[in-house]
């Protein structure tokens, strides 16, 4: 129980660091309200609605001005780049902390000198009858 729940927690500990570190982004690329290209990886296709249009037609002015509707979105989430923490300055509330941990923790493990029996010089009452087996009072 105690191996498995060790595994379990490391391997946890070890996600949450790797997902912590790990930056990524989400392009998008939107038509007005509507979502025309999604990606996790790569950048998104832009509308070819220009290229699609015909030059010699006469909406081609109205349509170009539409166009301006298109936008692009980039939603970036940067992982954290340092994960040392530096122990070169430390105020005085820490200090006493870590002094007081490491006193009590040093202190936690400090072993008794003897045994101390308190009832070794006492002698146990002298046996002159049995009383169980005289009653047959028996425990079980």
């Amino acid at each position: 129980m105690k191996a498995s729940f060790h595994k379990i927690a490391s391997a946890t500990m070890a996600l949450i660091v790797l997902f912590s570190t790990m930056s990524f982004s989400v392009d998008m690329h939107y038509c007005g309200d509507h979502l025309v290209d999604f990606s996790l990886f790569d950048n998104v296709d832009t509308c070819m609605m220009k290229a699609e249009m015909s030059k010699s037609s006469s909406e081609c002015a109205v349509m170009e001005m539409d166009m301006d509707c298109c936008t692009d979105v980039e939603v970036v989430l940067e992982g954290q780049d340092d994960l040392k923490i530096s122990f070169d300055q430390l105020t005085f509330d820490q200090q006493v902390f870590v002094a007081s941990f490491v006193y009590a923790y040093i202190n936690r493990f400090e072993g008794l000198d003897q045994n101390d029996v308190p009832f070794k010089d006492y002698s146990p009452p002298p046996l002159i009858r049995d009383i169980q087996i005289l009653d047959q009072t028996f425990l079980i």
